[in-house]
């Protein structure tokens, strides 16, 4: 089978466990504290659930990394966001919004530029120890800036999970290659130092997602989305000899596609902006566990959620006595 195809059915796979893992992250990220620690998410189950569907998209992606170049494979990610944004809207018991749609289709033509003008040769070249080195000191002072205090911290964090999560693919694809090509020892310095950089970004792009997703699911996904091939493919072109097929003609498509995919991300955090506008404010009750409407919601029912699988439940809201007697 042509190794292209091998990589492209990979991906698409990869990209299904993706997306239905960054739903149950979004979900998870509602019913949890912003002030919660890692050890308060290492005791629920539902991080473990989404540790899993991460953990075998990455599987599934490592392989394709070894039969397609990362100009390829990482655009496809895109997928996710086809899958998660309908799949994250019917879970929090509501329909996807025309914004919402057009934002969606708007980020995946603009992927699907970029998606053209990558090249389909299977990858052969890999990242020596000091670029493996610089690589992951940029990205973490990349990471360190995009996590300062300050506006819009869900669609900052989610950057710095896609930039994360793209170079550990990067990096991945360089173990892969020089693991399967038997070009060298296969315990050696320059391994382990990329093995443990692939693991330290892998587990931050995945912690950094779930403080994102605290806001909503679909701007910052599809900000995830977009950093993640982008720094992936940046690492591509300039340090593993990857080119884009079409000289300039590609170049511009490639521009096109980019300014794209950004407009679909403004769509897409406009919409998230107006949903939770319209969801009003959300406070606990003296427990903790069940949330109540603000005091002007105006609907006598209230949707809530309640049980370990979290399905709408409805429960009447409070009704205050009239000023003055009755």
């Amino acid at each position: 089978m042509n190794a292209t195809v091998i990589a492209v059915a990979l991906s698409l796979v990869s990209a299904a466990a993706y997306a239905s893992a960054a739903v149950a992250q979004a979900r998870l990220a509602g019913r949890t504290e912003p002030d919660a620690g890692v050890l308060r998410l290492l005791g629920r189950g539902a991080w473990w659930s989404a540790v899993a569907l991460n953990a075998g998209g990455a599987l599934l992606h490592v392989a394709a990394l070894k039969y397609g170049p990362l100009t390829l494979v990482q655009p496809l990610g895109a997928l996710t966001l086809v899958v998660a944004v309908p799949l994250g809207a019917r879970a929090a018991g509501r329909r996807v919004t025309r914004i919402e749609w057009r934002g969606t289709i708007l980020t995946l033509l603009g992927l699907g530029a970029l998606l053209v003008t990558a090249g389909g040769a299977a990858p052969h070249e890999t990242l020596s120890l000091p670029e493996a080195l610089a690589v992951g000191a940029g990205t973490m002072a990349v990471v360190a800036g995009l996590s300062r205090p300050g506006a819009r911290p869900g669609l900052r964090h989610a950057a710095a999970s896609g930039i994360t999560s793209g170079v550990a693919s990067a990096l991945t694809q360089t173990l892969t290659v020089s693991v399967t090509d038997h070009t060298g020892p296969l315990f050696s310095w320059h391994l382990v130092v990329v093995a443990l950089l692939v693991s330290a970004f892998a587990m931050s792009g995945l912690l950094l997602s779930q403080t994102a997703y605290r806001g909503g699911l679909g701007a910052p996904l599809a900000v995830v989305t977009l950093a993640n091939p982008v720094a992936a493919a940046a690492i591509g072109l300039a340090l593993l000899g990857e080119r884009l097929q079409g000289g300039r003609t590609s170049l511009f498509l490639a521009l096109l596609g980019t300014v794209a995919a950004v407009r679909g991300v403004f769509l897409l955090s406009r919409a998230q902006a107006e949903t939770s506008a319209a969801a009003g404010p959300v406070t606990a009750g003296p427990a903790g566990d069940e949330p109540k409407p603000g005091a002007g919601t105006p609907s006598r029912i209230v949707i809530a959620s309640r049980g370990p699988m979290d399905q709408p439940a409805l429960r009447p809201e409070p009704v205050r006595a009239p000023v003055g007697g009755s």
